[in-house]
């Protein structure tokens, strides 16, 4: 397991080479003069030159590169010039809000995915299995931010059950309860296209184990079915879903962005949109770079989780 994790391990670095390439290309190649960006009505000749020159603009694109990715390999990924503080730092701070938002919605997504998945599986073609298939196409179906805004309108202005923007209240509070309470809407709303998902497919996957000669001769030694069911037919389904939950843990990184914007959460998502509307572009090299990595190694993990269930997959 050890040797299979160690080159898990070292296939990750030049996927992130790769990622840092990209990262930096597209913001190298998005129109317009970043530095008149930044200085908006400072932006007079004098001033554009002298941020020209401290970004670095005015050396080649190979340059630029080769120094900004030696500055990440000692741990300097810049400073932000509209927010006047390392990038580092404002990453990290956003990057934990993140986290809470798309690891509740993955948790909660994965559970209720996991759970539909099987009760369609075992009543397939009843009408549970139906009206499960019909919940997970509609919600697969409307985009995660107009779910959001239809929650907003729906739990926080009509019935006022839940706050309808922010992390916490604005007049005080901060602990756990209050966390939750403003976690609620946006989680919920993140995960429910990612839960339909990860239903379909277990469900799918529980199918094609059902079928085989192992369930049956597991039934026929007198196993009860919920041992045949939760020991071992669920155990090799989910060695297949897995990878698809380490999927979509990026979708919800990604769909953190949008969600963030609509109900105001201070994570990483929100903080991109307002770094690339003022091309701050350290910021958006440092975000994009850091989500991306977070996303590479949740997949690292999913796949030593499914080498752990299959025994086969470190051959």
């Amino acid at each position: 397991m050890w040797h299979y994790t160690l080159k898990r391990v070292l296939a990750i670095v030049p996927i992130f080479i790769g990622l840092s390439l990209i990262v930096f290309l597209i913001m190298a190649m998005i129109p317009g003069n970043p530095a008149q960006a930044l200085l908006g009505a400072w932006a007079t000749p004098e001033n554009v030159e002298r941020i020209t020159r401290d970004l670095g603009l005015d050396k080649p694109l190979w340059q630029q590169y080769l120094i900004w990715i030696g500055n990440i390999l000692h741990g300097d990924f810049g400073r932000s010039y509209v927010l006047n503080r390392p990038v580092i730092d404002e990453v990290l701070q956003r990057l934990s809000a993140t986290l809470i938002l798309g690891g509740s919605a993955l948790l909660l997504s994965t559970v209720l995915g996991l759970l539909a998945g099987i009760a369609s599986a075992l009543r397939q073609f009843g009408w549970g299995d139906r009206l499960i298939t019909l919940c997970v196409l509609v919600g697969i179906s409307m985009p995660s931010f107009w779910i959001g805004l239809l929650m907003i309108m729906l739990f926080a202005v009509q019935l006022q059950w839940f706050p309808a923007s922010g992390m916490f209240a604005i007049w005080g509070g901060g602990d756990w309860l209050d966390l939750l309470h403003h976690l609620a809407l946006p989680a919920i709303t993140l995960a429910i296209v990612a839960t339909g998902v990860i239903a379909r497919l277990t469900r799918t996957a529980m199918l094609e184990v059902l079928r085989q000669d192992f369930i049956r001769t597991a039934r026929a030694n007198g196993l009860s079915e919920s041992k045949v069911i939760y020991r071992h037919a669920f155990r090799m389904a989910l060695v297949s879903v897995i990878p698809v939950i380490g999927i979509q843990a990026g979708f919800v990184l990604g769909g953190a962005v949008y969600i963030e914007t609509v109900f105001q959460w201070p994570g990483l998502g929100a903080m991109l949109v307002k770094a690339v509307a003022t091309r701050d572009l350290l910021l958006v090299q440092g975000g994009v770079l850091v989500a991306a990595a977070v996303y590479v190694l949740i997949n690292l993990c999913a796949d030593i989780l499914q080498a752990l269930l299959d025994p086969r997959l470190k051959s």
